[in-house]
């Protein structure tokens, strides 16, 4: 949770007014309430706060004021009922428990609950009584959202603060016919005013729905009721969004019939769809889905919503396919889960320098969308290189533009609502204003290659350009309504010129501030104090036109009856005068009727401001790609060492060629010296890099880099290296880490193999695939097996480029056997120093360079030592290592098969030379000293030498000694 104001460190005060009739008639409700749903939360707005029960008291106790302190038991000594129906057992003995939470802090922790937590929400207010009034015995259910529906509580949450995630939605519906499976998509982008519908086939692992789910940042996905629990497809559906993170939400069968969806669309869809014969119709699946989904939105009966949305037909195979394993390994998005750590921790937050809120929602879908159409990601490096060569005027945009822009997709959307105001209106208009800056800041920009300048008027002049000659009759309409002169004062109010009688109560509000600024001089001069310097005339929130002067200058006011005393702050002493407090009566009484009789024209004013919308939406993609280019040349500028252009070849063709690589986010991680390495894969010569090494010296990094480079090319982004050239990939599949996921039944390697499954499924020639440490859940013998097929499935069939991490040294064998392997490693430097008592230890330096060749030995237990384990655990590991050493050296490799023949003869000449051996030393009538016998075993054996070279029993034998 994000750190709250200082009202959360203080208990809130004790609102809740109700005598003990009135506790016991609200307990009873709440108690009578329906279960909620795990991940749900409730509350009461009780009109200046809102209040919290049973659970959800403790959950907002705990997450909000960070105390159970604050709670109080409504209905103390009542017998909670035990029915079937209650919503979390709320009662307790010492009643109900209960919190009240500030609109303010209801507002942040809300909007926590539905965009980091995945929860839904309730908000229930008092059902209307006799007379009106309310009754707080009985209430209802005014407000509901989940993170994929948040438009009935929009405007509350997200009023002053601008979405940086979209809430998208999503329905599935499978279809099996034949033995054949088709899923049909439907999706909603209420933010962007966009439907999208997909239908394509689908295999048993649902590998092209991940990806699309991850592709469009599904937050909440719709689907069937798996009403008997036997439908298998609907079950693994389940499981794999839930792996992905996202919310599911289930609706009957019923609702995704699509018999009306049609008629429904055509009023969703704006004039340009609206009377044609759409080719998306004819897909029937996702027409269907398309049904549920806006049943589930109730977007049919928003009459706001009607001829706003544009139809798209999205398709899997215009960007890179990226899987939720994928979106894991590269730390593509933030962990909602890992609050309070560095920004840089992920990729997102490293290349998020983006000023405005539709900047970062377009970064977001960037890299969740890496594009494969070569042309299109050259289109976008020419645009990001230009600004990545001119570095003033990139931060002229950024500071000069971009800084002022407001979200016009939210305003957009206010105008459609009716929920605007003329200050919305005067926003869209400064922005509007800033436009011809931007355009001459575009054109003036210098490249250092002039086939960019012709990308920068193609991409973003010429569209620009067409943009401030629409909303030219916008800035004409405002200057001509709005009161200019009064804006300057912060005060957004029409031009008295539009009606007689709002320029008879304009010419009273004119005549009273000169009253004000007459009583200021007055007094001014009656204290002497300098009224630009020492007393200050201000508008207060509180106390309204009123005096400051500082504390030092209190006295001239203290006992004088003609100053009032209204408070004293840090400040200074805020004071007014009969006159004064007059002046400001009349002041904002005048200026209340001025809003009563502007009121309907203010209404036709933002009527007008209204139908440019589609204008402003388009406007807004335009400065969204635009921050989000200049974002992305910003850090490739300021990175500890500057980011380079990759160039990039067609899919499946060209090396994977990156010298001096490096890993974005851990490079610019405190207290780290990143150490790059290069990366050389060539087709038909090194396509398959086995890295080995030991634990910490770097190979998860190695192998992940390239990834994260590989998708970074592929947004258009410059990337971290020296030099890179690398082929157009359709996909990254990785296999990193060893997470469980026993909450969902799913063991370790369960986990592992069902991830590797689908790499080996979905993997083409095209893809890049990552694999670290497979095969060590389960035994060694299996885990190596497993290993080794899939390392030779991937070399010899996928022919893809893949690094595959692992501490099976055996693997490295593969080298010999397919000519495209190449084994690397990760160096360490072992030295020896001595252990005491004759024995000889070794140190181990971890030195992060990758270089060719094997690494032959494991370092477990050094790492083990450098992370300072006890002394006596680190002297057994070491021991009973050697005794497995030892004991597998007998066994490790397999003894040679010999035919019977060969082993009688070698067993004889052994013999034989033993025998010959032994008849010498006894045959001189004395003794032989130990060095006599050993000089004649060498003349014997030197006799022998060619005998034993032609026995392979023997010469199997002498090879061990």
């Amino acid at each position: 949770m994000p750190m709250y104001s200082n009202e959360s460190t203080a208990a809130p005060k004790p609102q809740f007014e109700m005598d003990k009739e009135s506790e016991r008639l609200f307990c009873k409700f709440v108690d009578s309430m329906p279960q909620k749903p795990e991940g749900m939360v409730r509350l009461f707005d009780r009109g200046d706060y809102y209040s919290a029960h049973g659970s959800d008291a403790l959950l907002v106790a705990q997450q909000v004021y960070r105390t159970n302190n604050v709670i109080k038991y409504l209905g103390s000594g009542s017998t909670p009922q035990a029915t079937s129906s209650t919503s979390t057992s709320a009662m307790t003995a010492r009643g109900l428990p209960s919190v009240s939470i500030s609109q303010s802090l209801t507002t942040i922790f809300l909007r926590e609950c539905l965009t980091t937590k995945q929860m839904r929400v309730e908000i229930y207010q008092p059902e209307n009584g006799a007379g009106g009034r309310k009754n707080h015995a009985r209430w209802i259910l005014a407000k509901s959202a989940s993170p994929g529906h948040i438009s009935q509580v929009e405007d509350m949450l997200f009023n002053q603060t601008d979405l940086e995630v979209n809430a998208v939605s999503m329905a599935l519906r499978v279809h099996v016919k034949d033995g054949q499976r088709t899923v049909g998509c439907a999706f909603a982008d209420v933010q962007e005013k966009i439907l999208g519908v997909a239908e394509f086939a689908e295999d048993e692992a649902f590998g092209n729905t991940e990806s699309l789910l991850i592709q469009l940042g599904i937050r909440e996905c719709v689907l069937q009721t798996n009403e008997k629990r036997s439908d298998h497809d609907l079950t693994t559906m389940r499981t794999l969004v839930e792996r992905c993170g996202i919310m599911v939400t289930e609706l009957k069968s019923a609702d995704f019939k699509s018999d009306s969806v049609e008629q429904d669309l055509r009023r969703l869809l704006n004039e340009s769809h609206s009377d044609a014969a759409l080719p998306e119709f004819d897909l029937k699946h996702a027409m269907s889905a398309m049904a549920a989904l806006t049943k589930f939105l109730s977007l049919a009966s928003d009459s706001t919503l009607h001829g706003q949305f544009r139809l798209h037909r999205h398709d899997l195979s215009q960007y890179m396919k990226l899987d939720a394993s994928a979106l894991k390994a590269l730390n593509l998005m933030p962990n909602p889960q890992e609050l309070g750590g560095s920004a840089n921790m992920s990729l997102y937050g490293l290349l998020n320098r983006c000023y405005t809120s539709q900047g970062k929602r377009l970064l977001g879908r960037w890299l969740k969308q890496p594009l494969i159409n070569l042309h299109e990601i050259n289109k976008r490096q020419g645009v990001i290189e230009t600004f990545f060569d001119d570095s003033f005027t990139r931060q002229q945009i950024q500071k000069d533009f971009l800084k002022a822009m407001p979200d016009l997709h939210r305003l957009s959307k206010k105008f459609h609502r009716k929920a605007a105001d003329l200050q919305d209106v005067v926003r869209v208009y400064q922005a509007v204003q800033e436009l011809p800056k931007l355009k001459r800041l575009l054109e003036e920009v210098a490249p250092s290659e002039p086939s960019n300048k012709e990308l920068i008027n193609e991409i973003y002049l010429a569209p620009l350009t067409e943009h401030i000659d629409n909303l030219a009759k916008y800035l004409e309409m405002v200057e001509e309504t709005i009161d200019l002169a009064e804006m300057s004062r912060h005060n957004i109010v029409l031009r008295a010129e539009l009606d007689a009688d709002l320029q008879r109560v304009k010419e009273k509000l004119i005549i009273v501030r000169d009253g004000l600024d007459e009583e200021h001089a007055r007094v001014g001069q009656a204290l002497d104090l300098d009224i630009t310097k020492k007393l200050h005339l201000e508008n207060h929130q509180v106390y309204r036109y009123s005096f400051r002067i500082t504390k030092a200058e209190q006295a001239k006011i203290r006992g004088n009856k003609e100053y009032i005393d209204l408070s004293t702050q840090k400040s200074g002493s805020i004071f007014t005068t009969r006159t004064l407090r007059d002046l400001s009566d009349e002041y904002f009484k005048l200026q209340k009727e001025y809003n009563h009789r502007q009121r309907d024209l203010v209404v036709q004013v933002v009527g007008i401001a209204a139908t440019y919308t589609s204008v402003l939406e388009l406007l807004d993609d335009l400065i969204a790609s635009i921050d989000v280019s200049v974002s992305l040349a910003h850090v490739s500028a300021n990175a500890p060492v500057a980011y380079v252009r990759p160039r990039l070849t067609e899919m499946g063709t060209g090396d994977l060629i990156v010298r001096g690589a490096r890993h974005p986010c851990l490079e610019v991680q405190d207290d780290i010296q990143f150490i790059s390495n290069d990366h050389i894969m060539r087709k038909d010569e090194s396509e398959f890099a086995i890295v080995t090494g030991p634990n910490m010296g770097g190979k998860s990094t190695y192998i992940r880099q390239i990834g994260v480079i590989a998708l970074m090319a592929q947004i258009g982004c410059f990337v971290p290296a020296d030099e890179a050239q690398l082929p157009v990939f359709d996909c990254v599949l990785a296999r990193v880490g060893a997470g469980d996921s026993q909450l969902k039944g799913v063991s370790t390697f369960m986990a592992e193999m069902l991830e590797t499954a689908t790499i080996l499924r979905s993997a083409t020639k095209s893809s890049l695939i990552i694999i670290d440490e497979l095969g060590r859940g389960t035994s060694t013998h299996d885990g190596f097996g497993l290993a080794w097929a899939i390392s030779e499935d991937i070399a010899n069939r996928i022919r893809c480029f893949c690094l595959f991490a692992t501490h099976f040294h055996e693997l490295t064998t593969l080298e010999s056997t397919v000519k495209h392997v190449k084994n690397l490693h990760v160096e360490a430097h072992v030295q020896s120093r001595d252990g005491g008592q004759g024995k000889r230890e070794n140190d181990i330096t971890l030195l992060y360079k990758v270089s060719d060749g094997i690494c032959d030995q494991s370092f477990g237990i050094h790492v083990a030592e450098l992370a300072n384990f006890p002394e006596s655990v680190v002297k057994l590991a070491k021991r009973k290592a050697a005794e497995l050493e030892d004991f597998g050296d007998a066994s490790e490799e397999p003894a040679r098969k010999f035919t019977k023949e060969e082993t009688e003869e070698g067993t004889a000449l052994v013999k034989a030379f033993l025998d010959e051996w032994k008849s010498r030393i006894e045959s001189g009538g004395r003794e032989m000293s130990h060095d006599e016998q050993v000089a004649e075993l060498k003349k014997v054996g030197s006799e022998f030498r060619s005998k034993f070279e032609a026995s392979p029993w023997v010469a199997d034998l002498l090879e061990g000694f």
